[in-house]
């Protein structure tokens, strides 16, 4: 096979995966632009409860606290489980409890650390087991979710088809300070988030389950052998009939700074989460790697062919790479546009773009691709992995292993710095 021969094709496969990834965009973007949906009158709304599972301070738990607080939802209690009483998220929850007079929530240490699962699977099993008979919907969230007035009820809106049984929104970035980790997540999530609308993979971020599905599904006894919560959610509800129902609304802004290998580390355990418990993940994993390897193979054909003097081969390669960098530009705003127009709505802060962001932001695609293509390669045999301060051994989805817990009694960070990657 000759060097131009070599060139042709690759363009041709970058040609096909702009196109996918061109309409499975337009898929998404045309979701999002339709995020009107009724919402539930009071005498409707299921008895909630909101389950929040902290481990250490993060910069804008306080905010996420007062905001799950005053939800416009007539019927609901706030059930926070924190790692331990002297955790230093303990005193931010308390204080805000205090300061906003509430008698809806309960704050409560973790009691029983199961050795067969994550602590945040054993502090959720906890929470689920201590529920009052009434309830009929439990919601999660992290506590760098931040939830505007009628989060709650826009779940629980979701979950009124009975075919549907859990619903769940999706992250988007608009960091504080563009810094490298903060772009290459941006861009990375930019993908991610059309990809988990394809393959139904749920986010943990924002995501409500009816009671009686949970117990159908059998999902405390999974939880409690899991790594992780959410991404199971679609295979074990498929088995039972239900499905997995994307709210659009529910797209939640993060403003959390990082650099790129706090960002790495997350993206690695993000990904080991996908292949252990989603059925989809070989897809996944073939649109990943297509999307990282090809434009790197461009790449390095175009240097080869310039280094050689071959020019059709330059040609090919590099003009094929150019355009299909600059088809992702296009790919990457109407999803800003259509999200800004979500947050507007609820009448939050949307300008963080300016001319100097969005020129580092094209610079830093090809990171993007670089980083997210050394992620999926470590994922694909990831096993010992930290997670707040605690290191596990994962063998398998149901086989999870607690092992040293580093402790988290360190100063609160501020505003700027990321604690919950």
């Amino acid at each position: 096979m000759t060097l131009t021969t070599l060139a042709i094709g690759l363009a041709w496969v970058l040609a096909g995966s702009a196109l996918g990834q061109a309409v499975l965009t337009a898929m998404f973007v045309r979701a999002l632009r339709r995020f009107h949906r009724p919402r539930l009158a009071d005498a409707e709304c299921p008895q909630a409860a909101v389950i929040l599972c902290l481990r250490g301070n993060d910069p804008f738990l306080p905010d996420t606290i007062d905001a799950i607080l005053h939800q416009d939802y007539p019927n609901y209690r706030l059930l926070v489980v924190v790692d331990r009483a002297d955790d230093p998220a303990w005193l931010v929850v308390e204080e805000a409890i205090a300061r906003s007079g509430a008698t809806h929530a309960t704050l409560r240490p973790l009691t029983e650390r199961l050795e067969t699962c994550s602590l945040k699977c054993s502090s959720l099993v906890q929470a689920v087991s201590s529920l009052d008979a009434s309830t009929e919907i439990i919601a999660q969230l992290d506590a760098d979710t931040v939830p505007h007035r009628t989060w709650l009820r826009e779940l629980a809106a979701a979950l009124s088809d009975d075919r549907v049984g859990a619903a769940t929104g999706n992250r988007w970035y608009m960091p504080e300070q563009p810094t490298a980790g903060s772009i290459v997540r941006y861009l990375w999530n930019a993908a991610a988030v059309v990809q988990m609308y394809s393959l139904d993979v749920p986010w943990g971020g924002s995501l409500a389950v009816k009671v009686k599905v949970l117990r159908t599904a059998g999902l405390v006894e999974w939880w409690s052998r899991a790594f992780c919560e959410d991404t199971m959610l679609f295979g074990r509800l498929r088995e039972h009939g239900y499905r997995v129902q994307f709210v659009p609304s529910l797209m939640m802004v993060n403003r959390e700074v990082c650099d790129v290998p706090e960002f790495h580390h997350w993206m690695r355990r993000q990904l080991m989460t996908a292949r252990l418990y989603h059925p989809r993940w070989p897809a996944a994993l073939t649109a990943g790697l297509v999307a990282a390897v090809v434009p790197l193979a461009a790449a390095l054909v175009c240097l080869l062919a310039v280094v050689r003097h071959d020019v059709p081969a330059a040609v090919w390669a590099g003009g094929a790479l150019l355009a299909y960098e600059i088809a992702l530009v296009p790919m990457l705003f109407s999803i800003e546009a259509a999200v800004r127009r979500i947050v507007s709505e609820r009448a939050g802060q949307t300008r963080w773009l300016s001319a100097g962001i969005v020129s580092r932001i094209l610079a830093l695609i090809p990171v993007s691709q670089a980083v997210s293509l050394s992620a999926i390669v470590s994922a694909t045999r990831l096993r010992d992995v930290e997670w707040r301060g605690v290191s596990y051994r994962v063998d398998g989805p149901w086989s999870v292993r607690p092992r040293a817990d580093r402790s988290t009694d360190a100063p609160p960070k501020s505003r700027a710095a990321s604690t919950s990657l």
